[in-house]
């Protein structure tokens, strides 16, 4: 099985704090997820950016970051729409980018908490 990583999962797993439930699972990331451990790293404290850098180098070494493609985007724009529509609100672009990249990929995506449930059509397992 194949799955997408949450950037919350891929933070998680650099710690040892969660596994994988399948140890046979291959998981991938977004490329999103890779902005947004970058991020991470260049905003940290000095005491806490050796952790940070771990992990993105974790991520880097072990995980394929899937781009944000041609494939991507349609799937992008639709599930903005239906989560506007549907709640209103617009979700955040960042779990917007990771959810498309996971439905056009068709992978479900391993998450920690609730931010993929206003994308329908999404599988969302939760570890």
């Amino acid at each position: 099985m194949r799955v997408l990583l949450d950037t919350s999962v891929v933070i998680a797993l650099a710690q040892e704090r969660v596994e994988i439930p399948d140890p046979s699972t291959e998981a991938a990331i977004s490329v999103m997820t890779l902005c947004e451990l970058h991020h991470g790293v260049l905003i940290a404290s000095d005491e806490i950016r050796p952790g940070r850098l771990r992990g993105l180098d974790w991520a880097r070494h072990y995980l394929e970051a899937l781009p944000a493609d041609d494939r991507v985007a349609p799937a992008f724009g639709q599930l903005m729409a239906e989560a506007r529509r549907l709640t209103g609100s617009r979700p955040r672009v960042g779990d917007a980018l990771i959810a498309a990249t996971a439905m056009a990929h068709r992978l479900p995506i391993l998450a920690r908490d609730r931010d993929f449930e206003a994308f329908q059509g999404v599988e969302v397992v939760f570890v």
